[in-house]
């Protein structure tokens, strides 16, 4: 009789375990009511997203964004450019979890070695042939070449990239399982930080000499 009574607390002890863990996994947490629209100018500390505006203060055109629609500024040293549609300038999306981007390539061009640490990316190639890799914790290289109407799918806080390979523009639309992914850019957050990396680190990491180190600092050096 003791054994029949301890199995079905077992099980529920088991289930609200795995409750826990699934929901201890997502991204952003679940938000609490229909929404609550970001209130952008509110200097309060909050540990997940905006505070909300009141909802008398609420307008359609906080649900709207236009940004996606045109192609960016491609005229810069990676011949790329990173629209994005966060929380920051897309006030609808606080607490929801969710986000969007825009890649513009030119042929040639790059969207550098990256990582976003708070989200996966499902990314949609809607024009042109691009390049996707990734390297896992296991320094295992996965890439492909993914062409129109093809899709990709990059792990939470992996390095990654895409290349434009193809003969034209390439646009690829990525969407973010986080209101705010963040983004950690190689090449400016190992050479270009505030303050900075010193030089005996970075010559000692990457096996080259001061300038070199003092080289890369100075493209891409605030």
């Amino acid at each position: 009789m003791e054994y029949s009574n301890s199995k079905p607390r077992s099980l529920l002890i088991l289930f609200a375990t795995i409750f826990l863990i699934i929901s201890s996994c997502r991204a952003d947490p679940d938000p609490l009511q229909d929404f609550c629209v970001a209130n952008l100018q509110a200097t309060d500390i909050t540990v997940d997203g905006f505070p909300c505006k009141p909802t008398s203060s609420v307008v359609s055109d906080d649900f709207f964004f236009s940004g996606l629609s045109a192609p960016g500024n491609t005229n810069n040293m990676f011949g790329s450019n990173i629209t994005q549609a966060n929380v920051a300038n897309f006030p609808g999306l606080n607490t929801l979890g969710l986000s969007m981007n825009r890649v513009d390539l030119v042929p040639g061009g790059i969207n550098p070695l990256h990582s976003h640490p708070r989200a996966t990316e499902l990314g949609f190639i809607l024009q042109g042939e691009v390049l996707v890799g990734f390297v896992s914790t296991a320094n295992a290289f996965y890439s492909k070449t993914v062409k129109a109407g093809e899709s990709f799918v990059i792990p939470r806080g992996l390095v990654h990239f895409q290349f434009n390979v193809g003969t034209g523009n390439a646009v690829v639309i990525t969407a973010f399982d986080s209101q705010l992914p963040g983004v950690v850019l190689a090449p400016f957050t190992l050479f270009g930080s505030t303050p900075a990396i010193p030089n005996d680190v970075l010559t000692k990491t990457f096996q080259v000499d001061q300038s070199v180190i003092n080289l890369l600092k100075s493209k891409f050096g605030n």
